[in-house]
């Protein structure tokens, strides 16, 4: 049985990527995350057989939300107490037509695969994944030093169905398996 591990997301452009990944600076026990790897997941999915990501395919067809320009600034942390597990980047403020395309995703995924686990939404980028290894404090002066990030915003014209490839010691690798066009102006 071929499986395939999926998830939704917007893809910024480079110039946006390039402004994330350059946050980048030696903390030990962070894994940073690729420039090619940077994207804002809308809904996990995961393992999937084949027949059952086609029918999310189709099913993502169905999905009409304007484009919209989304601001991206803010730092943080998950969790926001305790060890960190991922360091990231926000979108702003909640935008109302980011929170309208991840509702529909989650309606047409659902349409597909009512069990699906649906999880609350907290729009980021992740920009590293600390280890057991990482040093609090540095974690900590990092995120002080980064507060007032701002990249440049950019429209969001469209969204992607995405495959990951998980690889031993090496961060994941992802491909688009279908791009979606929002709704034309």
């Amino acid at each position: 049985m071929d499986l395939t591990r999926l998830f939704v997301a917007l893809l910024p452009p480079a110039f946006v990527r390039t402004e994330l990944t350059a946050l980048a600076c030696p903390l030990a026990g962070v894994r940073w995350t690729p420039e090619k790897n940077i994207q804002l997941t809308l809904r996990f999915i995961g393992e999937t057989q084949t027949e059952k990501l086609e029918n999310f395919a189709e099913s993502l067809t169905r999905v009409r939300v304007e484009p919209f320009l989304l601001p991206v600034g803010g730092i943080g942390r998950f969790p926001s107490r305790g060890p960190a597990r991922v360091l990231w980047a926000g979108v702003g403020h909640a935008h109302p037509r980011l929170f309208q395309l991840r509702k529909q995703v989650d309606e047409a995924l659902l349409a597909v695969d009512g069990g699906l686990e649906m999880r609350s939404f907290h729009p980021h980028f992740t920009l590293a994944r600390p280890g057991e290894d990482h040093e609090p404090v540095e974690l900590e002066k990092f995120l002080a030093r980064h507060e007032a990030f701002e990249a440049p915003p950019f429209r969001a014209n469209e969204f992607q169905l995405m495959a990951s490839e998980r690889r031993p010691g090496r961060a994941p690798s992802y491909r688009p398996v279908q791009t979606y066009p929002l709704l034309p102006r």
